[in-house]
């Protein structure tokens, strides 16, 4: 028989519990935030003020907090995971053109800009003559042209009057003598992918790879550490979004078309990126082959490969020199672009392993949304968990991880990064709050692995539309059944106009957090109810025989 301590009772009475009994009871915001998780509610609403300005009404409402961490919000970063889903599901097997021909040049924007480039001429004129007036009132005019040709519908840069004070530096675009050569034909303005047999238009899924540092085990650690090059390792992934950039660069003066794709950069279990891209029609195994082998990417940036400064010994901040000084000699250090001026061999040079998967596969078919399901399976999680550093670790793979997370932390992730203050050189925009060797962007964060920029990467004429426009579409959808259902929503406001504020802490008139998450899970409820009716309703005005 069990005793009182034992065991919580039916019914709990709180006054009769020890200390230690009630310590083992549920408290309410997990019971709410676990509620919520099974709803599909934002765990972590933000609480919004909606002015009708019709009406002047005010209300407080949740709005999901967008996260796209699993750790931070299961919900919407599972929601958001199903977004990048039905995207790469209406792009990759289109056949037909997702971008329409752009229109021709009306008159009125011909007219507009020719009156530009007159007074274009004008300003060069009167720079020339040093009559500063009359290029402030240029500017002006320019400006008034440049906003009536935006609304024209123009788009794109638009040549600037000032040229910049120091041109930029251009370097030499020849290849490598030790990189193959790859063909260059004539891309045409296409983006399907070519029907074979008269009915199937198969299309790509391709997988990209670095090369090895040193041998692993399997779970992905090293097994020398002392052999395996974690310096490579780490610019590698900190440079590895340019170098797949090159890659579709190279692509498509290769194969001839504009190749659109979907792809994610995902962690190995070593730690280093590699890339998944689902590829809009088909292009020859050994030709992508050949592109990866001939695809590397050369950093142009001062050598860092000795440290000069650590520990308490870096570099002071001089009033008087406007930038940092050695700290014994008192002398300036050389800024960033002094530094790359005599530059005659790259810092270092990222290229792809020699591991590249390709695959055909048919639209519609499962294997298709297997592999869909495979490109976004890891977008909920941080770099760090996607590469098996989590509770069931092992110690070798933690060691790894810390090795490889303390050489990011020594190098430098952008022209603008502290870091490079330890190696005698100033960053670009270097200033008294700067601290040397603390740089604040994500490559050099332990859950990052060196991967800072964007997980997906999607061409723009993937499917027509951005992100939004997807989440728009699916909005629609619902609203358009339950309108077809003749369901109207009880809980359904006016479309306004609206006008959105932020709250602030301690506002009398803002909820708690578990009561934001009880008005988001009732108002979920609803939803899914009105939603289910309008199925029913649905499929009850479908014709005899015909699927619902």
């Amino acid at each position: 028989m069990s005793t009182p301590t034992d065991a919580t009772p039916a019914v709990v009475d709180h006054d009769q519990l020890t200390r230690a009994q009630k310590a083992l009871l549920a408290l309410t915001g997990d019971v709410a935030r676990q509620l919520a998780e099974d709803h599909g509610v934002c765990v972590r609403p933000l609480a919004m003020r909606r002015i009708d300005l019709t009406t002047g009404r005010v209300d407080v409402v949740p709005v999901p907090c967008g996260a796209r961490r699993e750790d931070l919000c299961r919900p919407c970063a599972e929601k958001n995971r199903r977004l990048r889903m039905a995207q790469c599901r209406q792009g990759w097997h289109l056949e037909e053109e997702p971008v329409p021909a752009r229109p021709d040049p009306t008159a009125e924007q011909k007219q507009l800009l020719a009156a530009r480039a007159d007074l274009h001429a004008a300003y060069q004129a009167a720079r020339a003559d040093g009559d500063d007036e009359e290029c402030e009132e240029i500017r002006e005019t320019v400006a008034e042209l440049d906003d009536a040709l935006r609304a024209a519908g123009v788009t794109g840069r638009l040549e600037p009057l000032d040229p910049p004070d120091k041109p930029a530096r251009k370097r030499s675009t020849r290849r490598r003598q030790d990189a193959p050569n790859l063909p260059r034909r004539p891309v045409e303005n296409r983006t399907v992918g070519r029907v074979f047999g008269g009915r199937y238009r198969p299309s790509t899924f391709l997988t990209l790879t670095l090369d090895s540092y040193g041998r692993v085990d399997n779970n992905g650690a090293a097994l020398d550490p002392d052999s395996y090059d974690y310096r490579r390792a780490a610019r590698d992934a900190i440079h590895f979004p340019k170098i797949v950039n090159r890659f579709w660069q190279n692509t498509r003066r290769c194969v001839g078309w504009d190749v659109q794709y979907f792809g994610t950069v995902e962690p190995q279990r070593r730690g280093a990126p590699h890339f998944h891209a689902a590829i809009r029609g088909t292009i020859p195994r050994a030709e992508l082959r050949a592109i990866a082998a001939a695809t590397y990417h050369q950093v142009w940036w001062p050598a860092h490969d000795v440290q000069i400064y650590s520990g308490n010994h870096l570099p002071r901040w001089d009033d008087r020199a406007k930038g940092f000084v050695d700290p014994d000699t008192r002398e300036p250090l050389p800024t960033f672009d002094e530094a790359c001026e005599d530059l005659t061999r790259p810092a270092h040079v990222v290229q792809f392993g020699t591991q590249v998967h390709v695959k055909g596969i048919l639209g519609g078919t499962e294997e298709a949304g297997r592999h869909i399901g495979y490109l976004t399976k890891y977008l909920t999680k941080d770099v760090a968990r996607a590469a098996g550093i989590d509770d069931n670790a092992t110690e070798r793979m933690r060691a790894h991880h810390r090795r490889l997370v303390a050489e990011l932390r020594i190098t430098p992730c952008s022209p603008r990064c502290p870091v490079w203050l330890l190696y005698g050189i100033q960053p670009k925009g270097a200033r008294l709050s700067t601290t040397p060797g603390q740089c604040k962007g994500k490559a050099h964060k332990a859950e990052h692995l060196g991967i800072a920029g964007r997980r997906v990467l999607v061409s723009r004429k993937w499917s027509g539309k951005t992100l939004a426009d997807h989440a728009t579409e699916r909005a629609q959808f619902v609203r358009q059944l339950l309108d077809k259902a003749g369901v109207r929503p009880g809980y359904a406001v006016d479309d306004g106009p609206f006008e959105w504020e932020r709250t602030k802490p301690g506002d009398p008139d803002v909820p708690t957090r578990p009561a934001l998450l009880l008005s988001a899970i009732s108002e979920r409820q609803r939803w899914k109810a009105d939603y289910e009716a309008a199925q029913l309703v649905a499929s009850s005005q479908l014709p005899e025989g015909a699927a619902a």
